[in-house]
């Protein structure tokens, strides 16, 4: 019978506030068994940019990384943002390790080749170590991933968080039982993103492309549940949107084929 590992995405947002950060870290904890950690940091990155003088560039909610920003990105995800979660860690009695792609080769990007749009140096993930993140677990080690991979050949790249996560799980799923939960600001997928009662508590593949037609599903919530599904299909087991403050409450909005 497999082990069970359970993968927490938390955005940037949550981990940027101490008080958000500090409630996170406590549930994060009573979580029984393996567990692993992914975080993002934008607000963090762009506030460091600012004061470097460094301009900051979205495309539909995507960052362009050039090489004064991925200096940026570098900084701040793989040291403030995951060192600051790691000693919150350290000092809560869990032995946690922060990593970026780079460090023990956990995860290998192509860099994303110029279509319409040129985002930089940002990795599109071709290969995760899972028996060295496996190997991690089994020794008691909570892995704290940050968003930036490497391309094998000397180059750091900047990878959204929502796909570090979705990869990771996906490659551990021969090796154990998954479960994968992405969490941020709002209680689940919403039917009106202005009414946080309207949470939608079980989400189909077949019920998404109409929801996206209708507009009740829009923006950075389209990959993220894209991801969701390709985790799925993967052999995840289970995957949940959810707010940050019900992590310890498992509701929210369950993701299934």
């Amino acid at each position: 019978m497999k082990q069970s590992v359970v993968i927490v995405k938390v955005g940037g947002k949550i981990v940027e506030e101490p008080d958000t950060l500090a409630r996170l870290l406590e549930d994060f904890k009573s979580i029984p068994g393996y567990k692993i950690l992914v975080h993002g940091g934008g607000r963090s990155a762009t506030a460091m940019a600012a004061r470097l003088g460094i301009e900051s560039r979205m495309v539909d909610g995507r960052r362009i990384t050039d090489r004064d920003m991925l200096d940026v990105v570098t900084m701040v995800y793989g040291g403030l943002v995951n060192k600051n979660i790691v000693a919150s860690l350290q000092a809560r009695g869990l032995n946690a390790i922060g990593l970026t792609g780079a460090d023990g080769n956990v995860m290998l990007s192509d860099k994303r080749p110029v279509k319409d749009i040129d985002y930089g140096f940002v990795g599109d993930v071709r290969q995760v170590n899972a028996p060295f993140l496996s190997s991690l677990l089994e020794q008691g080690v909570v892995p704290v991933l940050s968003p930036l991979t490497h391309d094998g050949k000397g180059q750091i790249l900047n990878t959204n968080a929502d796909t570090i996560a979705g990869e990771t799980a996906k490659a551990l799923a021969p090796y154990f039982k998954v479960t994968l939960i992405y969490c941020f600001e709002k209680p689940g997928v919403l039917m009106d993103e202005n009414d946080d009662n309207s949470v939608i508590p079980y989400l189909s593949y077949y019920d998404f492309p109409r929801l996206v037609e209708q507009g009740i599903i829009s923006g950075g919530m389209i990959p993220k549940i894209q991801n969701a599904f390709a985790a799925l299909q993967a052999g995840v087991s289970s995957v949940l949107i959810t707010q940050a403050q019900a992590l310890d409450k498992l509701t929210g909005t369950t993701i299934a084929l």
